[in-house]
């Protein structure tokens, strides 16, 4: 399904070609690993306290869904940072809206660490969370596409799948760093003082993702894709402009021109691009995506709240669970993604799919025992699932589009999949046990999410065959 080769030439010595393409692999690693830390606490505070210090109205359930409502906003306004990114990012380049992203990610996640609450400003505190909530999902919105596309597009050929999963990696990662972070939080103060600041602590870390921003800024260079996106489309421009020129009509030689800044628009507008002729293979990839991120969030979110508020377990117990799960990932992400430049992506990505709908009444009835036992092992086979189908995710997506539309496309398939899937997962999650009172019904809504992605899945391979 590849649509442009991951390795062009360049003038630069094949010493300077591997570090620049060290440097921009690690960069979007790491990148991606700080900005989903950010984001991830949030969904772990809002599963502990945001609910009481916040929303401090009605019964216990009625705090926990207004703060996973708060939770699924910072979603909905990520696709808003996908396309606004993603349009400046296949005009200007990838680096600057990474450091873009990180940069609002940061001051957003610090904001929420020095935020007060409900008992001290009143209502104040919901509306300041909220915005700032917002601010966390356009940061995330635009990192993705950027971080990701910074190591494809520095890929070798061959191993645009590995490189794609370094950003991937960024995922387990961040969980694993909050999961750890609250831990030590709570393991050094007492309840009460963990309800009064200590919570407070993993946000203000937040602050080292400005450090990030400033490194890739000075020191990473744009990708070699765009790169030569950019001279293409430099070189249509002035063929364009020639042949105007020579047909000595000067009304039609200023429209070649303005055609030529834009070809078939894509370069005055990769957005109107998109819109205009590939909406239906975003709605497709944002369709194959959706369990995935559903089932993720209702893993580190929805089931710590369950667990703790509805099972009574340990919440230090379920949270250590958690992280020892997110562990496995950091092998199987890559392993997978591995596999998919060796026998293509659809078929791996399409496995891990299959894999979430078999699995997702088995492990509701292992999770409904209250051991923490059958916890890990019900939450660990989901893992390897999703780490089977997220692998491949981030080579799949970027080579649905072509380079100079591949930021708003990958973007926007993945921004789709994030507010249909994990934003409203662990806020339906909720609202499905309150109504129904059996964890099987929210084991039938990822089944549901799973056949769409199946469905999705299968119209994409089709499309490749026919390509």
């Amino acid at each position: 399904m590849d649509t442009a080769p991951s390795a062009l030439p360049s003038t630069s010595t094949p010493a300077q070609d591997a570090r620049n393409r060290r440097k921009g692999a690690t960069a979007a690693a790491l990148a991606s690993a700080v900005e989903w830390y950010d984001y991830f606490v949030f969904g772990i505070a809002a599963a502990l306290v945001l609910g009481d210090l916040y929303f401090p109205a009605g019964s216990p359930s009625a705090g926990v869904l207004a703060s996973f409502a708060t939770f699924a906003v910072g979603f909905l306004a990520r696709p808003f940072g996908g396309v606004i990114a993603g349009h400046l990012g296949d005009k200007r380049g990838r680096k600057p809206m990474l450091v873009l992203a990180l940069t609002l990610m940061g001051v957003a996640t610090t904001g929420i660490g020095l935020l007060p609450t409900y008992e001290t400003i009143g209502m104040a505190a919901p509306v300041l969370l909220v915005t700032l909530r917002v601010m966390q999902g356009i940061a995330v919105g635009a990192q993705w596409g950027g971080a990701m596309l910074l190591a494809t597009e520095y890929a070798p050929e061959g191993k645009r799948g590995i490189y794609g999963s370094f950003v991937q990696l960024g995922v387990p990662i961040g969980v694993v760093t909050a999961n750890s972070v609250f831990l030590l939080a709570g393991a050094f103060t007492s309840e009460s003082a963990f309800a009064a600041w200590g919570w407070r602590l993993p946000f203000l870390v937040g602050l080292l993702v400005l450090v990030l921003a400033w490194y890739i800024h000075k020191h990473v260079e744009e990708t070699p894709e765009f790169r030569a996106a950019e001279r293409a489309l430099a070189e249509k421009e002035k063929e364009e402009k020639g042949q105007a020129t020579e047909q000595g009509a000067d009304k039609e030689a200023g429209k070649e021109a303005g055609k030529g800044k834009g070809g078939d628009g894509t370069r005055n507008s990769p957005l109107r691009t998109i819109l205009r002729g590939h909406l239906g293979t975003v709605f497709l990839a944002g369709g194959s995506f959706a369990v995935n991120t559903a089932t993720f969030y209702i893993l580190i979110t929805g089931v710590l709240d369950y667990t703790t508020r509805e099972l009574d377990m340990n919440r230090g117990a379920v949270l250590t669970v958690s992280l020892c799960v997110s562990l496995t990932q950091l092998v199987l992400i890559p392993a997978s993604a591995a596999l998919s430049d060796r026998i293509g992506r659809i078929r791996i990505y399409g496995l891990g799919a299959a894999g979430i709908a078999l699995w997702a009444v088995p492990m509701f009835l292992l999770i409904d025992t209250g051991s923490l036992l059958w916890l890990a092992v019900g939450t660990f086979v989901a893992s390897c699932f999703l780490s089977i189908m997220y692998g491949p995710q981030a080579a799949l997506f970027a080579e649905l589009f072509t380079p100079e539309m591949r930021y708003t496309g990958a973007s926007l398939g993945y921004q789709i999949a994030a507010v249909l899937g994990g934003g409203l997962a662990p806020f339906v999650m909720v609202l499905l046990l309150e109504t129904t009172g059996t964890s099987m019904s929210v084991a039938a809504y990822i089944i549901g999410l799973a056949v769409i992605a199946l469905g999705s899945i299968k119209v994409l391979a089709d499309r490749a065959r026919s390509r």
